[in-house]
């Protein structure tokens, strides 16, 4: 098998990147340190060849058959241990660690998987940045800032861990086959990681009807005269809507909200 054989595969979400300058563009964004890179579904190897210039890679891919032609296409880079291959899952294989040592996630991730991955990779110590491309509409909703109209809970994690930006827009034309939406290369660099289920899980309930109020959708779940208070306490008015609402403020909600659930147990007890 050779690249000019290879057929995108639907199941995959394979659409591979041709575009010598994005490609320059992603390199040239990567943060300089001294991190491993850990690339995700590296396809035909396009991205990786530049990669393997710069600094030692993890791969992760989970089509057997691309897997072959990497091996073959890269072996000399496996050889002297600046790449190495993992064929398979790498949800499975981050059921444990994906590398031992702290990394940087650079990959063109595939669209059906994209955010799953950038989600494992916030909540991961060993991960300090995240330079991805994905579809447009994604990488804006990891970016937005509160005011914004997607801005939402990918924002407000994207903002509880790190800060985030666009680096470049990439049309279809960049891709064989060429997908029906625009992409963008967007950068993560994290100060800290996902740690509080709780908190996401107001944000789910906060988010989860994006039109209605905050107040609307919060006290679905809580305790209105409570939520009422602390919407008081942080000047929030009792018409404001979800998107409005910037991400210190959400901490300081379920600061608020986890207070008034403690004391209403001590209450009881």
């Amino acid at each position: 098998m050779n690249k000019n054989s290879v057929v995108a595969k639907k199941k995959f979400g394979q659409n591979f990147l041709k575009d010598e300058s994005v490609l320059r563009k992603i390199i040239e964004a990567m943060p300089k340190n001294d991190n491993k890179i850990v690339e995700i579904g590296p396809g035909l190897g396009d991205l990786t060849k530049y990669l393997v210039d710069v600094k030692s890679v993890e791969a992760f891919e989970v089509d057997t058959d691309l897997c072959k032609l990497l091996q073959n296409t890269f072996e000399k880079e496996i050889a002297t241990k600046r790449l190495h291959i993992n064929c398979g899952d790498v949800l499975n294989a981050w059921q444990s660690s994906l590398v031992d040592e702290a990394y940087d996630l650079v990959a063109n991730l595939p669209y059906y998987i994209a955010t799953n991955i950038i989600l494992k990779a916030l909540a991961d110590p060993k991960c300090k940045n995240i330079l991805v491309m994905v579809q447009l509409e994604v990488a804006e909703k990891f970016c937005a800032d509160a005011g914004e109209k997607v801005f939402g809970a990918l924002s407000v994690i994207t903002q509880s861990v790190g800060e985030a930006h666009i680096v470049t827009i990439v049309p279809p034309s960049a891709f064989e086959p060429a997908p029906k939406i625009d992409s963008a290369v967007f950068l993560i660099q994290k100060h800290a990681d996902r740690s509080d289920e709780g908190f996401e899980g107001m944000l789910r309930v906060a988010f989860k009807q994006p039109r209605k109020t905050l107040m609307k959708n919060l006290s679905c779940v809580y305790d209105k005269a409570q939520l009422q208070e602390a919407f008081a306490a942080l000047d929030l008015t009792l018409t404001i809507r979800p998107h409005q609402v910037g991400t210190a403020d959400y901490h300081q909600l379920y600061t608020k909200i986890q207070r008034s659930l403690d004391g209403r147990r001590d209450t009881r007890e």
